[in-house]
């Protein structure tokens, strides 16, 4: 029997969306570089291009990296005032304020699985600090819906290295693989990562995941849902 289920975030709690990244990130420089536009959209273009090459060390070395990271490879010389770069950061996050929406389903979905007396917690490969994903879930009302939450930005390392799933495995007190569930949205990731630490792994196959973050891998889920809503009675002989 199954003790644990641990999610993915981004494409799977909260549905996947496409975004204008650059537009994100010149949010942050036009904050940073606000008397000079035309040095805000150069700094803007370097994030970016900072943020894919970290990204793509995710994906070929699944070595994790935070927001200050970014901030450092993309760095022009400039010295900011501390209240600048913290109102920079708020601007972009703010910006992704609108992509950020928990899925309808997860509350109920979890409150359903928490009755069975499963843990539930989260792991999710991501640049953000902890506070900000707290804080979205805190608005959508599910924080308190989980008994632990893994985001890699604390880690060295991302999903589908072992080291991502084991620590969101001791994060919620689970000891045994085998007990344990992983639902996520990627099938190299999420379902590739669980399985290949022992987990049964579920497949929500709704994003649209862009060409270069694809990894060609040969893996079969042990269940696939098309709403969250379902994974309650799929799992329920597990």
């Amino acid at each position: 029997m199954i003790d644990t289920v641990i999610f993915d975030w981004g494409g799977t709690l909260t549905p996947w969306a496409t975004v204008d990244h650059l537009a994100g990130w010149r949010r942050l420089a036009d904050v940073l570089h606000a008397d000079d536009p035309d040095r805000a959209e150069v700094f803007a273009a370097a994030l970016l291009a900072a943020d894919e090459a970290r990204w793509m060390t995710v994906r070929d070395e699944h070595r994790a990296f935070t927001l200050a990271h970014v901030l450092a490879d993309a760095a022009d010389g400039a010295d900011h005032p501390r209240e600048r770069y913290e109102a920079a950061l708020e601007a972009y996050r703010e910006y992704w304020v609108q992509y950020t929406a928990t899925d309808p389903d997860v509350a109920p979905m979890l409150a359903a699985l928490r009755e069975r007396g499963l843990k539930l917690g989260v792991l999710s490969s991501t640049a953000w600090p902890r506070e900000w994903h707290e804080e979205l879930f805190r608005r959508d009302g599910v924080l308190d819906l989980f008994d632990a939450c893994v985001w890699t930005s604390e880690l060295p390392w991302t999903k589908p290295h072992p080291t991502a799933f084991h620590a969101a495995m001791s994060a919620v007190g689970a000891t045994d693989p085998a007990r344990c569930v992983y639902v996520g949205d990627r099938p190299y990731d999420d379902i590739s990562g669980a399985k290949g630490v022992g987990m049964r792994a579920v497949l929500v196959p709704h994003s649209d995941i862009p060409a270069v973050q694809h990894v060609a891998v040969d893996v079969q889920p042990d269940g696939v849902i098309q709403r969250l809503a379902d994974l309650p009675e799929l799992l329920a002989d597990w």
